[in-house]
């Protein structure tokens, strides 16, 4: 099983290039069999890894042989192999969703979600900044198309913004690295954590501004203000099963900033140790805000998922200002239950708009649904998840955050403004769940047709997540803890993978 590390990424790849070619190019019923089925062994092949990297330790996997820092290195490590695990399942249930027929809107929507999901697993199992660069080109241009799949006004003018501002972003990255790279002679992670440290006067100070071009690079892929403009039009205008998919997308920005600014610029960095934190402080907290106001003004569920996605961001990146093992343990439970919940609410959005006719999503009296029992229930189970209320992982995730504080300055920045935003997203759920499900005009719609099965599956399948997050969760917490240990502890996440190097 030695090759098992970049399964994750073959898998999506060989599955999509697979679907470009005829005969399974013109029969979409094929293409659907074969992208489930290819979730389905993603889905498999990362819950081997992960079982793998908890009882052998860190998978290294050198392409071609070459060793690292000269070759081309993925690292599955517990937080690359646990995020991997993540993009699996939410791959698998988003394709359940859309095999149900939000696939037919536009071509090639198969072949670009596969090559999306291989962007993905590239970017969080890499362990080079220039591939983190590359495989985010990969996930990037995948993305750009399936922002506008189905067609219509808004998505080409919000696909247009976002492919703008992804390409300054790419340009900036590139900056970055060549700055980087003159300075230290490596773009190899572990490598640059050892000969960071070294560094002093105008070199450091050289270095230090590539850092910083990372960080609004990381920042502008996070949603981290005042580079969020761009996603709470982009998400509500993006398809059903795009804009669940497009969950995870903000997780790779913060994933980037705890794995580059931890291993690389942490502790032992020298002169530019932590070099982001005094960075991440204001503009977490500040994203939190700006998020919890977007929330109380949002008009719809789709836009509400896309500002509670913004939220989320803005507690990752205050769990990455906090910079301990502890705020990082909670950041990997908190990262896993609100792609899940936030996805979950994204499906479940589209189906009340169908159900609602002219009225779609918007807090708005209209017709009631066809499915109210079952929509409602659904609403609530993700309204109490994404709000934190007990009993769900939404509490478990919020209170292991709150209790990484370490210092009465945080508490006192950090408790307010997590819980002000879990308030504003109670206000709105409230609001909604009254005016969608209690204030209704005339009949059910005549052509309104009910949820298919297939699409109740796959929110099913994400429902779960959340009281099974809080049924295991001292398991999860221990192994996230132990997954923030290996990041924060230079002597594993450095030397440890580079062979015939002591510290």
């Amino acid at each position: 099983m030695q090759h098992l590390s970049i399964f994750p990424i073959l898998i999506p790849l060989l599955f999509g290039t697979i679907m470009l070619l005829p005969p399974i190019s013109r029969d979409i019923h094929a293409q659907r069999v074969t992208s489930v089925i290819g979730t389905l062994f993603l889905l498999i092949s990362s819950a081997f890894l992960l079982y793998q990297i908890n009882n052998q330790g860190v998978q290294l996997y050198a392409l071609g042989g070459w060793q690292a820092p000269f070759g081309i290195a993925l690292v599955a490590d517990k937080v690359s192999g646990l995020l991997v695990l993540l993009t699996a399942f939410l791959a698998f249930a988003v394709m359940l969703y859309a095999v149900a027929g939000q696939d037919k809107g536009g071509a090639y929507f198969h072949p670009l979600f596969m090559f999306q999901i291989m962007g993905i697993n590239g970017a969080f199992l890499t362990g080079d900044i220039f591939n983190l660069f590359v495989f985010f080109e990969v996930l990037l241009i995948a993305s750009y198309a399936l922002l506008i799949h189905a067609g219509g006004k808004q998505k080409t003018q919000a696909a247009l913004h976002y492919v703008i501002l992804n390409l300054v972003g790419s340009s900036l990255f590139l900056f970055g690295l060549g700055i980087l790279y003159g300075t230290l002679g490596t773009l190899n992670m572990a490598d640059m954590a050892i000969k960071v440290g070294l560094l002093q006067g105008e070199t450091a100070t050289l270095a230090k501004t590539g850092a910083l071009l990372l960080l609004v690079v990381f920042g502008l892929k996070a949603a981290m203000l005042p580079m969020h403009f761009w996603l709470p039009k982009t998400y509500a205008s993006a398809s059903a099963p795009v804009a669940a998919l497009f969950a995870i997308m903000t997780k790779v920005g913060v994933y980037s900033i705890f794995r580059v600014y931890t291993v690389v610029f942490g502790e032992h960095a020298g002169e530019l140790a932590n070099i982001a934190t005094p960075w991440l402080w204001p503009l977490a907290l500040l994203t939190i805000t700006i998020g919890s106001i977007g929330v109380l003004a949002s008009p719809g569920i789709k836009t509400l998922s896309a500002n509670l996605v913004i939220v989320s961001s803005g507690s990752l990146l205050a769990c990455a200002a906090i910079n301990s093992e502890a705020a990082t343990s909670a950041a990997l439970y908190y990262m896993v239950h609100s792609t899940l919940a936030s996805a979950g609410l994204f499906l479940l959005a589209d189906i009340m708009a169908r159900q609602r006719g002219k009225a779609e999503d918007r807090f708005v009296r209209s017709r009631p649904f066809v499915q109210p029992r079952l929509l409602g229930f659904a609403f609530a189970i993700l309204a109490l998840a994404l709000v934190g209320m007990p009993p769900l992982s939404g509490f478990v995730g919020k209170i292991m955050i709150l209790q990484a504080t370490q210092s009465t300055a945080q508490t006192m920045w950090v408790w307010p403004l997590i819980l002000l935003g879990s308030l504003a997203a109670l206000v709105t759920f409230s609001r909604a769940g009254t005016t969608l499900f209690w204030r209704h005009n005339g009949t059910v719609l005549a052509e309104a047709e009910p949820a298919k099965p297939m699409e109740i599956a796959s929110i099913a399948l994400l429902l779960l997540a959340a009281p099974i997050l809080v049924l295991f969760g001292g398991a999860v917490s221990e192994f996230t803890l132990q997954a923030a240990h290996y990041l924060h502890d230079i002597q594993s996440s450095a030397y440890g993978l580079l062979p015939g190097v002591t510290p």
